[in-house]
C-alpha cells in the first residue's frame, strides 16, 4: 500500500507529482529522508524530518513545512494503516521552477508512507567496490540528495554482477566510507568495535548515531576512525546500520563467511528495545 500526501490531500497509489518542466525532473533537485513506523513506534522521527529541511537548504530549496507540521502529517498518515504495520516514511522536497538554479520558495513537498517490513536478521553478502564516494567538493554529500543515488545504484549493479547483495565503498583517499546503502561497523580480532569516522563523503546516519549511543550506554565503546579496506579481511564481525533494516549483519565478505556475531546481535536488541519505548 502506498499513501501520499500532496497538495493538501491524501492519495492512494503511485501519486503523480511532477511536470515535464519541473526543475527536479530534468536537473535532479530533489531530496528526501527515510524514517520508520513499526507498529506505531517512530524512533528519531523528528531528527529525520529536521534533516530533510537541512538537505533541501543544501540544494538551494526551501521545505514548505516545519518539523511540527510534517510530524503531524506523519502521525495522521500512520493512523490510516493497520496498527501492526511496518512502514517506511518518506518526506520529499523537490524544486518546481528555475532554469539552472532552483527557485527556493517554489519548492514542493510530498509525504509518502508505504508498507516495508523490517527485513529478517539473516544477513547479506558484500564485496569491495571499485567505485568511490565523492567528497563534499564534488557533490552535496551532506544532504540526502536523490542525485547521489546514481552512485549508489552503480555500486549495487557492480556488486550484483559479482554475485553479492551489497558492496563496501571507499572515499577518494581509498579509505572505507560505508556500504552502498548503509553505514558500516566491524569488530577487530582484538575485540574493538569500529565505524569509519565522518569525513564529509557519506551521510551521518541517524540510526548510526543512535546505535553508537546505545552501545555506549551498554558499556561498549565504538571507535570512530579512519578504516583501511584490508581491515575488513580480518574482521570477526561486519554489520551495517540504516533506516531500512536498522541493524543487519554481513554474513559473507568477499569469499569469507562471517557469523551473525554478538555485537551486531546486541546492537539490534538494544535498538529494538529503544524503538519499542519511542
Amino acid at each position: 500500500m502506498y499513501l501520499t500526501y500532496f497538495n493538501g490531500a491524501w492519495n492512494e497509489g503511485n501519486t503523480p507529482l511532477f511536470g515535464a518542466m519541473d526543475h527536479s525532473v530534468w536537473l535532479g533537485s530533489s531530496v528526501f529522508d527515510g524514517a520508520r513506523s513499526v507498529r506505531g513506534h517512530m524512533p528519531d522521527l523528528r531528527a529525520h524530518l529536521q534533516r530533510v529541511i537541512h538537505s533541501a537548504e543544501r540544494l538551494g530549496m526551501q521545505c514548505p513545512l516545519s518539523v511540527d507540521e510534517m510530524e503531524a502529517l506523519v502521525r495522521e498518515g500512520v493512523a490510516k494503516f493497520p496498527p501492526e504495520a511496518e512502514l517506511y516514511i518518506r518526506p520529499l522536497v523537490f524544486a518546481t521552477d528555475g532554469l539552472l538554479v532552483p527557485v527556493a520558495e517554489k519548492s514542493a513537498f510530498a509525504l509518502t508512507l508505504f508498507d516495508a517490513p523490517i527485513p529478517p536478521f539473516t544477513g547479506f553478502t558484500a564485496c569491495l567496490s571499485a567505485l568511490l564516494r565523492p567528497d563534499s567538493r564534488m557533490a552535496p554529500t551532506d544532504a540526502k540528495a536523490s542525485s547521489l543515488y546514481a552512485n549508489t545504484t552503480r555500486v549495487l549493479r557492480e556488486a550484483k554482477s559479482k554475485g553479492f547483495d551489497n558492496a563496501v565503498v571507499c572515499d577518494m583517499d581509498g579509505n572505507v566510507a560505508e556500504f552502498a546503502t548503509a553505514n558500516l561497523f566491524f569488530v577487530t580480532p582484538a575485540g574493538a568495535v569500529v565505524t569509519p569516522a565522518l569525513n564529509g563523503t557519506f551521510l551521518a546516519g541517524i540510526t548510526r548515531a543512535r546505535v553508537i549511543a546505545l552501545l555506549k550506554e551498554d558499556g561498549v565503546h565504538v571507535e570512530e576512525r579512519t578504516v583501511r579496506p584490508e581491515e575488513l579481511t580480518t574482521a570477526t564481525e561486519i554489520f551495517n546500520t540504516g533506516n531500512f533494516g536498522k541493524v543487519t549483519p554481513c554474513v559473507r565478505y568477499e569469499e569469507r563467511a562471517l557469523p551473525v556475531g554478538p555485537v551486531a546481535t546486541r546492537a539490534r536488541d538494544l535498538y529494538f528495545t529503544f524503538l519499542e519505548a519511542n
